[in-house]
Formats: structure tokens, sequence, C-alpha cells
């Protein structure tokens, strides 16, 4: 079975002054929520079952979804406190059926062929962080990858700048990479976890250019209604 893990439970304090009343990935796109958008661009990728990792204001996502969406399954794995992002995916990944899940950040949508990314892992079998390629990775950090097309490190948002790849924010990742992660809850997967992991154990880039937007900001949200209205209908 093809299964999606997005994590959609944060509570979006920098969209807050502009979104206030419902969850960040619930930020209304004309007359569609943002994640909606994402939903939709998994069903078209033939995803069969999701889980939503929600938390705050969460039954507005239930709500809307509940458990059956586009031909889609759709559960739910509540954080009854803030997991943080490597939290909330070691609880997800838990309930998949599947040795593999696909993970996406709530707030991006990335216009990804997921057949690329699902081919690379049946050929490698090992973690996959989807890398795109920005104009200037300042606000993001750069993701540096070797000739090999391994990931081979990060760096910060304040030392980077200039164009190069970003991690994108969707990654495929085995269930039991979670026997790797850090004891206790809350911890971010992205710098408690990987960026030690890359030192000590094969992590791939999937290079995209797909379209990406990410809604973290006023601005970024004012950019998103812009570009992907279309999408919303």
């Amino acid at each position: 079975m093809k299964e999606a893990v997005i994590l959609a439970g944060g509570f979006g304090t920098r969209l807050r002054a502009v979104v206030s009343d419902v969850p960040k990935p619930m930020a209304p796109i004309g007359e569609e929520p943002f994640l909606a958008l994402l939903m939709a661009h998994l069903a078209r990728n033939g995803f069969e079952r999701v889980l939503l990792s929600v938390g705050y204001l969460a039954d507005v996502i239930v709500a809307h979804f509940g458990h059956a969406w586009r031909g889609m399954a759709v559960d739910y794995v509540r954080e009854a406190a803030p997991l943080g992002t490597g939290g909330a995916i070691r609880a997800a990944l838990a309930h998949c059926t599947a040795d593999h899940a696909h993970v996406f950040n709530g707030d991006t949508y990335l216009g990804l062929d997921c057949r690329e990314t699902e081919a690379l892992w049946e050929s490698r079998r090992t973690p996959i962080i989807v890398a795109r390629e920005v104009p200037d990775t300042a606000r993001y950090g750069r993701l540096e990858v070797g000739a090999d097309g391994h990931v081979a490190g990060f760096l910060e948002k304040a030392v980077s700048g200039g164009p190069g790849w970003i991690n994108a924010g969707c990654y495929v990742l085995p269930v039991s990479i979670t026997a790797e992660f850090p004891p206790g809850d809350p911890f971010s997967f992205e710098t408690d976890y990987l960026r030690e992991a890359v030192a000590c154990r094969p992590v791939l880039a999937c290079s995209t250019d797909a379209e990406f937007i990410d809604i973290g900001t006023p601005e970024d949200y004012a950019r998103a209604q812009a570009l992907l209205a279309s999408l919303a209908g």
C-alpha cells in the first residue's frame, strides 16, 4: 500500500497575524484549504492511505477530510502535546502498514512526481530527502549534496545564501528508521536527527524542479494565494 504522512500539527505562530481561526495547513487558498491542495496532489499520485499528524485545532482538519477523501483512506495521529517534527514522524510511522512512507510538511506544496521518489526507494531502500534548487538558500539553509548523490551535510540559514539546494520538506523513510531516533519527545527530525545521521548512514538526495511553495510566513502565504489559486479551482 502506498502511504503518506503529512505533518499538520504545528501552531503556525508566524502566520497567526493573517490566519488565526484555523490550523495553518487549513489556511484558505481560493475556495479550498491549503491542505486540500496537498491531499489532492497525493490522490493524483496514486496514494491509497494518508496519515495526518494533527495537534492544534485538530478537529477542524478531521471534520473536513473525515476518514476517506478522494479515494484515499485517511487516518489521524493526534498529538496530545507538541512532539516536534521528529516526534510526530515517530508516532505516525508506528501506524504505517507498509515498510516505508512518503512524509510531507503540511505547510509546503511540492508538485512532485512521486513515481520518481518511489522508484528511487525501490532501487536503493535508503532514506531520501527531496532537494529543490532555489535562487537564494538563505531563508531555508543549504543542503550539501555529494557527487554520489548522498546528502553530505547542512548549512544553517545564517551562513548560507546564494543559489543552491534546499530540503524541500519531503522525505521517503523506512518505518524502521525510528529505531535510530533519539529518545524522548519533542525533538526536531531535521536538527536533532538528520544533521548527525548523514555523517554515519547513507541518505539520498532526490532532486526536483517541481513547483515549491510554503506558507510559513504572511509573505509566503500571499505568494501561495497567487500561484496556487488555479489549483484550488
